[in-house]
């Protein structure tokens, strides 16, 4: 399944369960909270003030 920034958290971790350990190196530590449930990574990244591009490159690096 490609990941894409649309994708909630919680969609992407069931996806591919290796994108949690990007996404702790980058500062999102509440991979399980109510909200990675619900918004979007897209979203994530600007509450968390990242570039979700720099993020999307890390993630399809895997």
């Amino acid at each position: 399944m490609k990941i894409t920034k649309d994708m909630t958290i919680g969609e992407i971790l069931s996806a591919n369960p290796a994108v949690a350990p990007v996404l702790m190196e980058a500062g999102m530590h509440c991979l399980g909270c109510p909200s990675a449930q619900g918004e979007s990574l897209a979203e994530a990244a600007f509450v968390h003030g990242m570039d979700i591009d720099a993020l999307m490159a890390k993630i399809e690096a895997l």
